[in-house]
């Protein structure tokens, strides 16, 4: 940082961002008090950063205007939120106090605020180390960052937005931070957004990363999908108005939008399944976005069914690519209904079928979640989301937890390809790509692991280290007396379960 006067050049730019936060703001804040909370912390903040400068000489006040506009915008949090995002750097870079915050602005927002100058001296703290970064040790900077979700999870999501806009700013940034930032990024920030539902967060964090991490299978693959984009352009525009006549016709209230796969999940998929580009069917995607009439949103499930036998009746699908994520929500609250489709000229388009109110959980995550729950719409109970938040604090309150852990319950299903299997009852569950029947058997419960002897895969015994495959119908077999042994370890392939059977055999010895 640095000291300089502003210029007009400067206070221009400065209003421009300052009028652009206060009207997202007033469309985001339901009471003329709470916007006259924001517009407290925006003055507060504008003058604690008065005429200090970024490194790339940009008023340093733009900072934290842009993480409260993310707050706004991708989040969609309230007031108090907003507030902290615009004094998560006041403790640090002024001479105010936690107490000064306080008084000023109340506790709430002071302990979101506090919660902020914490997960930035952990992350600070590693950076000044000189020893080469551990996966114990990322695992244990993790653990200490989501132990904010015991204060407040607003905690995280402002940070989260806070380190997005340190990605649109990194051009700027030196070659040793920008390292740190893009190490934190894949270890910690990408998994957190995607284990809280925030996907265009996630999308942009990746990119980031690809773009800065692998510069040139970047470029190369932007310019492979903006030229097929270009030449495609007429076809996919047929395929929509071909989609948009059958859903009007059938009186179904809905909006369509169409998007391009990320260069960084095209990426991803070519890396997992060591396949070129002209292998990945669905570069292309359309979302139908629908919405129930008021009082029925308990039809979403049937109204989503319905498009797709439309979609089915006039176009080819490959069904083995269809994802039901309406009977068994991701762990980040994610609903939808996938399939891919054969367009009239021959080239495959994935559907994503979703209501409003699923489209906005897909979005903005966590917050559109509760938000959501909060008005009725979703079940009080039971939630793939509230399940997930309820292990993590369970495993984050345990004493001399494995720290690793948390690295596999924040990963799961991000750096390796997920496969859909079923329990006997059917019931639909994912697990990574190579899982055997016994890291099924402990994804389900630590006692099942630990007590199983042989599975039933689609009807026929198998034995405990058989690969499953999506589609898979598991049963496990237990006995009462049942206990892991260290042959396990051979073939194990979860880290959640490798931890669990080693745990076992440790106590064993001990004992």
């Amino acid at each position: 940082m640095s000291f300089s006067r502003f210029t007009i050049k400067d206070n221009k730019l400065i209003k421009e961002r300052k009028d652009r936060l206060m009207e997202l703001a007033a469309l985001r804040c339901p009471s003329p008090s709470e916007l006259d909370m924001v517009q407290k912390a925006l003055d507060f903040v504008e003058e604690s950063h008065k005429n200090v400068r970024r490194s790339d000489g940009e008023p340093y006040i733009i900072h934290p205007i842009e993480v409260a506009l993310i707050v706004i915008k991708d989040i969609g949090l309230g007031y108090k939120s907003i507030c902290a995002a615009l004094m998560h750097d006041v403790l640090e870079d002024t001479d105010y106090s936690i107490s000064d915050i306080n008084q000023l602005f109340g506790d709430t927002i002071g302990s979101l605020v506090e919660g902020l100058v914490k997960i930035k001296m952990v992350l600070d703290e590693e950076s000044r180390r000189e020893t080469p970064l551990t996966e114990e040790r990322q695992a244990d900077n993790l653990r200490k960052i989501l132990l904010t979700l015991n204060d407040d999870v607003r905690v995280i999501l402002i940070k989260l937005a806070d380190r997005l806009h340190s990605c649109r700013t990194l051009a700027s940034t030196n070659q040793r931070k920008r390292d740190k930032i893009l190490t934190d990024l894949m270890y910690i920030f990408i998994p957190l957004a995607h284990r809280l539902g925030l996907y265009s967060i996630k999308s942009e964090m990746e990119n980031t990363w690809l773009r800065y991490r692998q510069p040139e299978e970047y470029e190369k693959i932007c310019a492979r999908v903006n030229r097929d984009a270009k030449a495609r352009d007429e076809d996919m525009q047929t395929f929509l108005n071909s989609v948009e006549r059958m859903l009007s016709d059938a009186h179904i209230n809905f909006t369509l939008k169409k998007r391009l796969k990320t260069p960084y999940s095209i990426w991803r998929k070519m890396q997992d399944k060591v396949v070129d580009i002209d292998q990945i069917y669905d570069l292309f995607a359309i979302r139908i976005i629908f919405r129930t009439p008021e009082g029925a949103e308990d039809r979403e499930r049937e109204e989503a069914f319905r498009i797709l036998d439309l979609l089915k009746g006039s176009f080819k699908e490959k069904e083995d690519r269809r994802r039901n994520w309406l009977d068994n929500p991701k762990s980040n609250g994610y609903e939808a209904l996938h399939c891919t489709l054969m367009t009239a000229s021959g080239f495959w388009v994935e559907v994503q079928i979703r209501s409003r109110r699923m489209d906005d959980i897909a979005e903005k995550g966590i917050a559109a979640h509760w938000a959501y729950k909060k008005d009725g719409y979703a079940s009080e109970e039971n939630s793939e989301m509230d399940l997930w938040l309820s292990r993590l604090q369970s495993i984050l309150a345990m004493k001399d937890t494995d720290t690793t852990l948390l690295l596999d319950m924040m990963h799961k299903g991000l750096y390796s390809p997920q496969i859909l299997v079923f329990t006997q009852s059917g019931e639909q569950r994912g697990i990574v790509s190579g899982a055997t029947a016994l890291d099924f058997a402990y994804s389900i419960h630590s006692d099942i692991g630990n007590r199983a002897v042989a599975a039933k895969v689609n009807g026929r015994l198998s034995a405990l280290s058989t690969i499953l495959h999506s589609g898979d119908r598991v049963e496990i077999i237990t006995i009462r007396k049942g206990e892991p042994s260290q042959e396990w370890l051979s073939f194990l392939q979860t880290r959640y379960a490798r931890n669990k059977v080693a745990e076992y055999l440790r106590k064993k010895t001990k004992a």
